[in-house]
């Protein structure tokens, strides 16, 4: 059963990407058909993340200039 709600996850993942950027890849060397992929998979996340952002009211943090100035230092 554990696996079965692994696969459905997946399934509906792929689902939910084809839906939103079509289910063909145009690229024509396998290289660029595998980043082609690998784009619409980060699309559909970020998508994924802003629609759970809005419905959720979640107001996102982003570092500040010395957060990162710290960050890189360390």
């Amino acid at each position: 059963m554990g696996r079965y709600h692994l696969r459905s996850n997946v399934e509906s993942t792929f689902s939910m990407t084809k839906a939103k950027f079509r289910d063909s890849v145009r690229s024509k060397n396998e290289t660029a058909m595998k980043n082609e992929v690998a784009a619409k998979v980060v699309c559909h996340n970020m998508c994924c993340l802003i629609q759970s952002m809005y419905e959720l009211g979640v107001d996102p943090v982003f570092w500040t200039e010395q957060a990162q100035a710290v960050e890189s230092s360390a």
